[in-house]
């Protein structure tokens, strides 16, 4: 009997590094942030950490697993405050992967500081080796801890001043949450690439990574933090400033594409609409001879409807997507094909049967998954199966927060849209343009960042990695230190 790991049947998406969560000036902060945290479960599912101030000292727990999992009733009692920061993050399954997960506490020359990042470095690896050679001891393999690191090294008298300044020396993408004895601090990097919101709820504040998040504990949604921006929310209010000057903002459109949750709204506007605009504008460009829409659990589901409503194809949900697969899985000695699919959908066979079908998903990354759904719905009795996809081909990894597969991994960068069509098997492929998709979010001032469709990035540093991928073919020393520890998911 083969015992499997979690790892070998997840899907073949992108997947998101954290969300952060924080609440200032409530009685019960600990449990807002756990609920907080629980609503963004879905940005990072493998350790979870709360840190909670009385104004005297931190009570923390972190721990590997879901939110639910992390976070017992005796363990809740534990964190006492009317301040508290949360992270839940995807990271590597593995015995040492609790030494990164977050949030990450200190105590320095400017009091306990405990900091939850959503983002990733790009310049991490040169500013750690510069630490290190000052004597710095690194505790983690994560980017994170880099900021600590800047922050405990300040001069600057207080945390509100170190903060700016050891900011000013990183470059990538980072929404921050910091608790200090006194205060929550919320901070965005210029260009914005990680969404980060501010909210109220009962007279206390609260901010977090997505406004689904909000909803859960019934706070009013009150603003974007917007980029470049540091917000202060202590005893005398909430504190506003900029730390550097305005640059080009680069934000994230696959947080509309597929992370963010649907009833979230990201960069002020309303991932729902987004996302049913990328499948209205999908069955303009991409028309089909079908029967039936499909949408992928539940990926694809937002997009399916806007391909429907335009197209005036009938939307079914033809594949059912099994809720709990569990960390782990018994897989039988006989091998059963497709076994890692089978496991997580099920094709509605008197939906699919003699019909013509448009399967919508949001992306493609290897194909490989994609590849086994094509078959199981002609498994299914499908006459025809149409692939839609509501962005471009993907071509380049991210560096900006996300796992993402090196370049050669990329089905997308390797082979033609006739090439991706022929090895999925499907009859059909099409796949949204790069100028529809920015219409879709309303980028007409160039607001967003599509490095991975167009190899475009908005920061410095990266061309140094691409450079040692392509060298080295394969996964470099380079990408592991700008990547840290993160997982590789098929």
């Amino acid at each position: 009997m083969n015992v499997g790991n979690h790892l070998w049947f997840h899907d073949d998406h992108f997947h998101d590094e954290c969300g952060v969560f924080a609440v200032f000036g409530h009685p019960e902060a600990a449990k807002l942030t756990y609920l907080g945290l629980y609503a963004l479960q879905h940005r990072g599912q493998e350790s979870a950490g709360i840190v909670a101030s009385d104004g005297g000292r931190f009570n923390h727990h972190k721990g590997m697993g879901e939110v639910a999992e992390v976070f017992t009733e005796p363990v809740m009692k534990t964190l006492v405050g009317q301040a508290a920061i949360g992270h839940t993050r995807y990271s590597t399954a593995g015995e040492t992967a609790l030494l990164n997960a977050q949030p990450l506490v200190v105590n320095c020359n400017k009091g306990p500081i405990a900091l939850a990042h959503n983002g990733n470095l790009v310049n991490a690896q040169q500013v750690r080796q510069r630490l290190e050679g000052n004597g710095s001891i690194f505790q983690t393999t994560s980017d994170t801890e880099v900021i600590v690191h800047l922050l405990a090294q300040s001069r600057a008298e207080s945390i509100r001043e170190a903060i700016p300044e050891a900011l000013r020396m990183v470059e990538g993408a980072y929404s921050l949450v910091i608790l200090t004895r006194d205060a929550v601090v919320a901070v965005r990097d210029p260009r914005g690439f990680r969404p980060l919101c501010l909210g109220r709820l009962d007279g206390a504040w609260v901010v977090g990574s997505e406004t689904c998040a909000f909803d859960l504990i019934g706070a009013e949604y009150v603003r974007e933090i917007e980029p470049g921006e540091m917000v202060i929310l202590s005893e005398a209010g909430m504190e506003s400033s900029y730390f550097t000057p305005p640059v080009k903002h680069a934000y994230c459109i696959f947080e509309h594409v597929y992370f963010s949750r649907p009833d979230s709204i990201v960069f002020g506007r309303p991932v729902q609409k987004s996302r049913e605009m990328l499948g209205w504008l999908l069955a303009r460009e991409h028309p089909a001879e079908a029967d039936v829409v499909i949408p992928v659990p539940d990926s694809g589901t937002a997009a399916a409807i806007g391909y429907s409503t335009e197209s005036g194809v009938p939307l079914k949900l033809g594949l059912i997507r099994n809720h709990y697969i569990g960390r782990t899985f018994i897989q039988p000695e006989q091998t059963i094909r497709d076994f890692s699919v089978k496991v997580k959908l099920n094709p509605v066979r008197s939906l699919l049967e003699n019909r013509r079908v448009v399967l919508v998903d949001d992306s493609i990354v290897r194909g490989t998954t994609m590849r086994k759904i094509v078959r199981m719905v002609r498994e299914a009795g499908a006459l025809a199966v149409h692939v839609r996809i509501s962005c471009p081909p993907i071509i380049s990894p991210c560096f900006y927060g996300i796992d993402t597969p090196t370049k050669r991994e990329l089905i997308g960068s390797q082979k033609s849209v006739s090439e991706i069509c022929e090895f999925m098997e499907a009859d059909s492929l099409g796949y949204l343009s790069l100028e529809s998709m920015r219409k879709a979010v309303a980028d007409a001032e160039g607001r967003y960042c599509h490095a991975c469709y167009t190899g475009n990035y908005p920061t410095d540093f990266v061309e140094l990695q691409l450079q040692a991928e392509a060298e080295a073919g394969d996964k470099t020393d380079v990408e592991q230190a700008f990547l840290g520890e993160r997982g590789r998911r098929d």
